[in-house]
């Protein structure tokens, strides 16, 4: 069980690496297209990039009751589509909101999460335990040194990026919810591919598309496409096939610890005592956490 659980939180700190690393990508991309047309070919890319993946799984019969269980196949059909609408509308207005609001801002708000998700599992059955709380109120406070500088007010980008928060709070619920029902690469295919329609169709109504921009900001679409969609929410999706969502959100989280490091290492950055700080309180958070679920897996 044990082992079970530390693979999990192996597997979740990678997907907050890859993330942290992909804001610089991010930022990056926005310089040659627009956000909607960014999301679509990192998305569509990641979607290519996970199919010989879900081909293998399926030749090795891996689906011998369907693609889908039996059992409530209609309800998870739509849960999947709706994963993929949260996921789109959530990288959406993410994108949008780093357009009108600060780097630090954005990762704050966007980070609120950690704290939305174990509220959410009060109505959803997934109630968290004191340490989880702890958890996630030390990573709250962790976000705010980390991320933020200067007084807190909402502009409309802030509130863009907080809305952004609620809309990723549903997404790690319908993921804990559908992960253990079905076949991860199967409901990462869908969800990726779900986004990247709802992309182009946003991209080509409303930005200017030209294979010229694309092939300019090739480097970051890359990344935010192999690493951060194929890759990262692959990861996120077979983690919590086992970890609870309140615990996932806080190791999610620290993908804010290494979009500072990112920074730091890459683009120049400072790290201020107050940031490292925010970094350590964070951290403290995620071992509270592990420490009293291995201490209750020990008893």
């Amino acid at each position: 069980m044990i082992k079970r659980e530390l693979r999990s939180d192996i597997i979740l700190l990678l997907a907050a690496i890859i993330w942290g690393f992909a804001f610089v990508a991010q930022r990056a991309g926005m310089e040659y297209v627009g956000p909607f047309t960014y999301n679509a070919v990192r998305f569509a890319l990641g979607t290519l990039v996970l199919l010989p993946w879900l081909i293998a799984e399926y030749r090795r019969e891996k689906f011998r009751g369907g693609l889908f269980p039996r059992a409530g196949r209609g309800k998870i059909i739509l849960g999947c589509l709706a994963t993929g609408l949260f996921l789109f509308g959530g990288v959406a207005l993410q994108q949008l909101g780093l357009q009108q609001t600060t780097a630090g801002k954005a990762g704050f708000i966007t980070g609120l999460y950690v704290v939305f998700v174990p509220i959410a599992g009060l109505f959803t059955g997934h109630r968290a335990h004191s340490a989880m709380w702890i958890g996630a109120l030390l990573s709250f406070a962790g976000l705010y040194f980390l991320s933020m500088k200067g007084p807190f007010g909402l502009s409309p980008g802030d509130q863009l990026v907080f809305l952004c928060a609620i809309v990723f709070t549903f997404h790690v619920m319908f993921i804990a919810w559908l992960s253990p029902l079905m076949n991860s690469y199967l409901l990462a295919v869908i969800q990726f591919s779900v986004c990247t329609v709802l992309n182009v169709i946003i991209a080509f109504t409303s930005e200017p598309v030209s294979l010229h921009t694309i092939q300019q900001a090739w480097l970051p679409i890359a990344y935010g496409g192999i690493l951060s969609v194929g890759i990262a929410y692959t990861l996120q999706v077979i983690a919590q096939k086992t970890a609870h969502p309140a615990y996932a959100s806080i190791i999610l989280s620290l993908e804010a610890v290494f979009a500072v490091l990112g920074g730091w290492m890459l683009l120049d950055e400072s790290l201020s005592l107050r940031m490292m700080l925010g970094c350590a309180l964070m951290l403290t958070g995620m071992i509270v956490v592990q420490v009293k679920s291995n201490s209750e897996v020990a008893r």
